[in-house]
């Protein structure tokens, strides 16, 4: 298959892996409508694809995510928060769902929902240069991406609570000891991780889908239920006459910066 490019993602698949990309480092490939979007148009067609064993997703640049763009959508008149909601939760599900081994190589930090929802994923690998934060309190937001429940659940509660609540940062090793990240690669040796991808790929197709049902068919429906859950507590977020003061805040913030 060619490579696909857009604006914001690219991806590609070759011998079984298929790669995507989040292409917006200059602004710290904060996620915008377009690039959900097009990652639910890839989870769907990814799932389906006989060619596809192996479905990673890393950035392009100094960060993973920055999480999501909500400059733009402050300033755009035409964002519908309903509507914004209904797109992540079916981003959201689709990682809950999605029948094959899915990777996620934190090449830098990944910041909001980018953090929430690699715990979602099945294998993450991080650059040392990796961190995480959920700085949902400092932002007058709440937790999303099942982060409510898959945080405690792996993390223990008080770290989890830490994150959450304070939005303190989680270095790469600090994430590894935890069982938040699987491996912390040195910079610049992303190549060595590719490479064992690529192996990863050649093992037994029937034997990784089995082993994917068996992993996930105890926790889909509760972690469909926990987005659920915390979307409704987000679009009463998103309804407040404080969000707005807070996003304004922090736009000053970012302007500063």
């Amino acid at each position: 298959m060619e490579n696909k490019q857009d604006d914001l993602i690219l991806t590609s698949i070759e011998n079984g892996v298929q790669k995507v990309f989040f292409n917006r480092p200059t602004k710290k490939n904060a996620l915008t409508r377009e690039m959900y979007t097009r990652v639910i148009e890839i989870l769907n067609e990814s799932a389906n694809n006989k060619e596809v064993t192996v479905l990673v997703f890393t950035g392009i640049g100094d960060f993973y995510s920055s999480g999501n763009d909500f400059i733009s959508y402050l300033t755009d008149e035409s964002v519908d928060s309903s509507v914004e909601t209904v797109r992540l939760q079916k981003f959201i599900d689709l990682l809950i769902t999605y029948p094959k081994l899915l990777i996620a190589i934190a090449n830098g930090p990944a910041i909001g929902i980018a953090a929430t929802t690699l715990a979602l994923f099945d294998i993450v690998y991080a650059s040392e240069t990796a961190y995480f934060m959920t700085p949902f309190c400092k932002l007058g937001l709440s937790p999303e991406g099942c982060s409510s429940y898959t945080f405690p659940r792996i993390m223990g509660p008080s770290k989890a609570g830490e994150m959450l609540f304070f939005g303190e940062k989680l270095t790469a090793n600090k994430a590894a000891r935890v069982g938040f990240v699987s491996k912390v690669y040195k910079a610049g040796a992303i190549d060595e991780v590719w490479t064992h991808i690529g192996k990863i790929a050649n093992l037994s197709k029937e034997s990784m889908a089995s082993t994917k049902r068996l992993l996930s068919q105890w926790n889909k429906n509760l972690l469909m239920e926990v987005n659920n859950q915390e979307l409704i507590e987000l679009r009463k977020v998103y309804a407040s006459p404080s969000f707005a003061e807070n996003m304004v805040k922090f736009m000053s913030r970012k302007s500063k910066m």
